[in-house]
């Protein structure tokens, strides 16, 4: 595959704005594992917008973040794309961290007035329903079943499912091929309900966070792994001697959102920053820092409807 087209390919998909057959992509013939520009990150979340006290005072739970001084955060330290800690200055970038480090920016005037505690798909709704975090950002579904013990804003971005095996495998050429197949996704995931769906027959094995689940399907313990595509493209990017995307991304569009307590107030309030960012520019301008200058990218998506 010439690099242009590699770039093309990847680009539309991690836009969601392509379901393509990848079957026989193996995503090894560029090396795509490209560093944050973590300078020009820096810059433009320590330069975000800032609500007028009105605005916070207005809403409880801002009021409450501004009280205490920070914002407290459930998201992870090892999504490469989204949300990923550098060792060399303990730093998070990604999508998601600009969105949260934006946040508490338009809270409280600093970007870094945030407190990180690690969550994987299990977690998300407990450390919001035990008041652990004041809202959750980690590539977080939305789903009925979430929204009955937890509230969402957004959604911020957009994805589907796909299907990512080790590299060099032929078995396996899509979703329709896992019948019978060890199939790896995360539990608290929407992964198992998407696979009872589309892959009754397949064999799924749970695990509790993507991490482990690329370590099973390093090992062979299991044939495939299931799970958002934008997640496995953060695999794809690091690891491009690893594994492949093989077949159609499928399943319904899988909104992102960021979680809040129930019924918070929090809810329009962070809707309203959210729209805030988006139109003045700053969505696109995070999106392409995060994922289009590492991928070769030029121009940023559409950026969803807030609900």
């Amino acid at each position: 595959m010439k690099k242009k087209t590699f770039r093309k390919v990847l680009g539309l998909l991690l836009a969601g704005a392509l379901t393509v057959s990848m079957a026989g992509v193996a995503f090894a013939e560029e090396n795509n594992s490209v560093a944050i520009d973590a300078e020009a990150f820096d810059a433009l979340v320590s330069d975000g917008p800032v609500a007028e006290d009105a605005v916070i005072e207005a809403s409880e739970w801002a009021s409450a973040v501004k009280k205490a001084g920070k914002l407290r955060v459930g998201a992870t330290r090892t999504s490469f794309l989204f949300s990923q800690e550098d060792e060399t200055d303990g730093s998070i970038r990604g999508f998601d961290a600009g969105l949260f480090q934006l946040l508490a920016r338009y809270i409280l005037g600093d970007a870094g007035a945030f407190e990180l505690t690690q969550v994987t798909s299990d977690t998300r709704e407990s450390v919001l329903t035990s008041g652990q975090v004041d809202a959750v950002f980690a590539t977080y579904s939305i789903t009925p079943a979430r929204a009955e013990i937890i509230s969402f804003a957004g959604p911020y971005y957009t994805s589907r499912q796909a299907v990512m095996v080790a590299l060099g495998n032929t078995d396996i050429a899509g979703v329709d091929d896992l019948a019978g197949r060890t199939v790896a996704t995360q539990s608290g995931s929407t992964g198992p309900d998407i696979l009872a769906e589309y892959a009754p027959e397949a064999i799924v094995q749970e695990f509790t966070d993507d991490n482990t689940a690329r370590t099973a399907l390093e090992q062979g313990r299991v044939d495939a792994y299931v799970t958002d595509y934008t997640l496995l493209l953060n695999a794809i990017v690091k690891n491009p001697d690893k594994y492949e995307i093989v077949g159609d991304s499928f399943g319904p569009e899988d909104n992102y959102g960021i979680g809040l307590p129930k019924d918070s107030d929090g809810v329009a309030f962070v809707n309203d920053f959210l729209k805030a960012v988006i139109e003045d520019g700053t969505w696109a301008k995070l999106w392409q820092i995060s994922l289009g200058d590492r991928t070769g990218i030029d121009t940023a998506p559409e950026a969803p409807v807030v609900e």
